[in-house]
């Protein structure tokens, strides 16, 4: 592949085309790429990984559902490692898509793609946002942008796209979409969202006509599927449990829980099965879900207790409708700028450790000399990089609203339509994660670099405008 824009000419002036590099180099380029995208496993010397990384691992081994750990990112984890031969292959495949993806994204809108801009497009990436500490890590936590990519692809890109492209893209979505309950939210919202951004990406070029079907096909597919599929794997026809845990953590955090528990449980102490712990309840969403004195575990915690919190769940909505919905905005709000890089990426592994130990201890050995179970300056690290990610994540997300405003304003229409389901992806994203669960920086540092790429496109789409120059991709 050559760095260049796509050769079909368009009217108007023409730069000079440099010439294809020697297919060594080209080689080399797209390797440094991977590397930069890779850079915190290689320097760890094992795939990093997150408290539930173990969780997602015991999903294909014992084939069973959890709260919260998708089954089919289990399975993916199995089959992208080979059945287990080596845990480097998913993080491998997570680079490999990034790039694929990148490289689709730059020459659908119409700036140059080839291995020289994509080294550097991945360089900068890596080197300012969180993606590689998500690309080399064991979760399914770098799915949710690369799903957003796919969306946008399919949506408003899709007569730029060959056949197989169009296949290959629709398969990374919907594994992206079974990956975790949370994604195939977003996915739905932002199948709703294409198909009202329609007409602001419409341009005057045939080629770039919005198509908000395909989307929203692979969207319902997922959410036909994954029942199906659950049916036929473990013999239960249901989504990924646990959702209505995570929402009433976040309203136990708000105190609206308490609030509940203080107004019906003294008239009748049966009222709720929490009624007899309403003292004992904590005040943060994390302690309540996961702390081992916590009173969900009193009233029969994950599988036992759900119903019972949904009820809650609906029962509080219903009493302080105001109350919640402040609460949901403050919380989203809070989410939008919580984008630190690091979270929970610490030593403290116990149930991972567990997990090499009982059923992969071909794989202990590797695990426990990695830096990060050495207890190896990992922090300081954060501390150091996110003097940089914090401020860029923040000026990424003002510079994707000028990139739209400037698009706009000049006709740019593929531009907009990309700028614009960033925007909505990281909103959309920010409510899922902070109003639905609880506000953390993982949520929104894992999509931050979007945004920086939707202003990079920016930057190289008014430096060709600049230079008088207006390159189009060829349609396959």
């Amino acid at each position: 592949m050559s760095d260049r824009p796509d050769p079909t000419p368009a009217p108007g002036p023409q730069g000079h085309r440099p010439a294809e590099l020697p297919l060594p180099l080209r080689l080399g380029l797209l390797a440094l790429a991977l590397g930069a995208l890779l850079h915190p496993a290689l320097w760890n010397g094992f795939p990093v990984v997150f408290f539930d990384t173990g969780g997602y691992l015991m999903r294909a081994l014992e084939l069973e559902l959890e709260p919260g750990r998708s089954l089919f990112y289990g399975l993916f984890l199995q089959a992208a490692s080979l059945r287990w031969l080596s845990l480097w292959g998913p993080v491998l495949v997570h680079g490999l898509l990034v790039l694929w993806l990148l490289r689709l994204t730059l020459r659908t809108l119409h700036l140059p793609f080839g291995a020289a801009t994509l080294a550097g497009t991945a360089a900068l990436l890596a080197g300012l946002t969180a993606l590689p500490w998500f690309t080399a890590q064991l979760m399914p936590d770098v799915l949710v942008p690369v799903a957003v990519l796919c969306l946008w692809l399919l949506g408003f890109r899709w007569n730029r796209l060959g056949p197989w492209e169009r296949a290959g893209i629709a398969g990374i979505g919907l594994l992206a979409l079974l990956s975790h309950m949370s994604t195939m939210a977003l996915g739905l919202g932002l199948a709703v969202g294409m198909a009202l951004l329609a007409p602001l990406a419409r341009g005057g070029d045939p080629l770039d006509r919005p198509r908000p079907g395909p989307p929203a096909l692979l969207v319902a597919a997922s959410l036909l599927l994954m029942p199906l599929l659950h049916l036929g794997l473990v013999g239960q026809a249901t989504y990924t449990p646990g959702g209505p845990v995570f929402v009433f953590g976040r309203l136990v955090q708000d105190g609206i829980v308490q609030r509940l528990l203080d107004d019906r449980c003294p008239q009748d102490p049966d009222a709720y099965a929490l009624c007899p712990w309403q003292a004992d309840l904590p005040t943060t969403a994390n302690d309540f879900i996961w702390h081992r004195d916590s009173p969900f575990r009193r009233i029969g915690w994950w599988g036992g207790a759900d119903a019972e919190l949904a009820r809650m769940v609906r029962d509080a909505v219903a009493a302080y409708p105001g109350e919640v919905a402040l609460t949901a905005l403050r919380a989203t709000a809070a989410q939008l700028g919580k984008v630190a890089t690091g979270d929970g990426l610490d030593e403290w592994q116990d149930f991972t450790r567990w997990t090499f130990r009982r059923h992969l201890p071909e794989h202990l050995p590797g695990f426990a000399a990695a830096r990060q179970q050495r207890q190896e300056p990992i922090g300081e690290l954060f501390v150091g990089l996110n003097l940089v990610h914090r401020p860029v994540a923040w000026l990424s997300l003002a510079g994707t609203a000028g990139v739209l405003a400037w698009a706009l304003a000049t006709r740019r229409r593929h531009l907009a339509g990309f700028a614009a389901l960033v925007l909505l992806a990281l909103l959309g994203n920010a409510f899922i994660s902070g109003a639905l669960s609880n506000p953390h920086d993982r949520y929104q540092s894992r999509m931050v670099w979007l945004s920086v790429l939707a202003v990079l496109a920016g930057v190289l789409e008014w430096w060709h405008a600049r230079d008088g120059i207006r390159s189009a991709p060829a349609s396959p």
